[in-house]
């Protein structure tokens, strides 16, 4: 007599749920072991892949305007150099314009702090505090104190502060080189990364680009808008109110509007805090409600019609995208999350639904040259 036990006898029988959950539960520590691996690598060669990654969102914002050189007879290699070099202007003029309002109106901000911190002292003198000289003198004592004693780190902060603009400057020439190639070749680079896969699944990841490119670039497009309104907006007000630094403060806030959410409110609250230095709390009030003001504008007006339902995220995706983003990657992460949220959600509602992505009309030619590779030639 055998001791076996039929598996359908009960003794040895797994329940029909914990088999199933044991096959979901080895498949998704898998593709979380895979996934780990891939963001280790990633961040390894940050230094490459940052700069990548800032390409493609430049391509997808300037793509189009290479199409309408090149449909205007401009040589496409002229069309991507001309684009490129006007980016650059671009930055550069940026850059010169909050240097000439830090220059011109730096004095006077200078002098406003030099005031607001006496008025400060008279106000623990005189107010609920009642501080008596001696201790205030004793306050500052330990602050310069701490200051002093943080001194002997200047040279290691220093050689870290110049090892990551090495970096920077790597990263951006990296940038603009890997910008002009996007550009320039789109059509055939990703005719090469359609090669590496299956040739069965060829198909489905080429339309999955395509959607993916579709909304990366409706996404971007659409916050270069949001930006730039958040910024002459807030910078509109700091200059009805006088508050120095105004065009300084509206790049900030472009810059900072490219971080859905958090950007432009928290670059809005450096407007606030140079009002409060410059001109005292009502000012800093008033400027707060401007800030608020544009952002209102921006949540419920700009995003929806600008978005659209192509790059249609719910806000608790956006935030737990932005927050996996600095855990991983800092602002760099945080500033590239949500681009790539948006890519996703795009390829699986693509993949899950089985048609081809509703992107003709608004990418034309571009949809084109990145979604559908011409096949290669014998």
């Amino acid at each position: 007599m055998s001791d076996e036990t039929p598996r359908g006898s009960g003794r040895y029988e797994v329940p029909i749920g914990v088999e199933i959950a044991a096959a979901w539960a080895w498949r998704i520590v898998v593709i979380g072991l895979a996934l780990y691996v891939l963001a280790m690598g990633l961040g390894h060669f940050s230094e490459v892949t940052i700069p990548i990654a800032v390409a493609i969102l430049l391509a997808a914002l300037t793509v189009g305007g290479v199409d309408w050189l090149v449909r205007h007879g401009v040589p496409r290699l002229l069309a991507s150099l001309g684009v490129v070099l006007a980016l650059v202007l671009a930055l550069v003029g940026m850059l010169g314009l909050v240097g000439q309002q830090l220059s011109t109106q730096f004095d006077d901000l200078r002098d406003s702090v030099v005031e607001g911190i006496s008025q400060l002292q008279d106000w623990a003198r005189t107010g609920p505090l009642n501080l008596s000289d001696r201790q205030l003198a004793d306050w500052i004592d330990r602050i310069q104190s701490a200051i002093s004693e943080s001194d002997s780190s200047v040279v290691t902060q220093a050689t870290e502060v110049g090892t990551q603009i090495g970096h920077f400057v790597t990263g951006f020439f990296i940038a603009l080189f890997a910008l002009f190639f996007f550009l320039y070749e789109g059509a055939r680079i990703w005719s090469w990364v359609v090669t590496l896969f299956p040739r069965g699944s060829r198909p489905r990841v080429r339309s999955s680009g395509r959607a993916a490119w579709g909304s990366l670039t409706a996404f971007v497009r659409a916050t270069v808008l949001v930006a730039l309104v958040d910024a002459i907006g807030i910078a509109g007000v700091a200059l009805i109110l006088q508050v120095p630094l105004a065009a300084a403060i509206g790049v900030l806030v472009f810059l900072g509007a490219f971080v859905p959410i958090v950007g432009a409110l928290l670059s809005g609250m450096v407007a606030v805090l140079v009002a409060l230095v410059a001109q005292g709390p009502v000012t800093a009030l008033f400027m707060l409600a401007g800030v608020i003001a544009v952002q209102q504008l921006e949540s419920h007006v700009l995003q929806p019609f600008l978005m659209g339902a192509i790059v249609a995220l719910h806000p608790l995706a956006i935030l737990l995208a932005i927050a996996t983003g600095l855990v991983v990657a800092g602002i760099v992460g945080a500033l590239l999350s949500v681009p790539f949220a948006a890519c996703l959600n795009s390829v699986v509602r693509h993949l899950a639904s089985g048609e081809p992505p509703d992107t003709d009309g608004m990418l034309g030619e571009e949809s084109r040259d990145l979604g559908d590779p011409p096949p290669a030639t014998a």
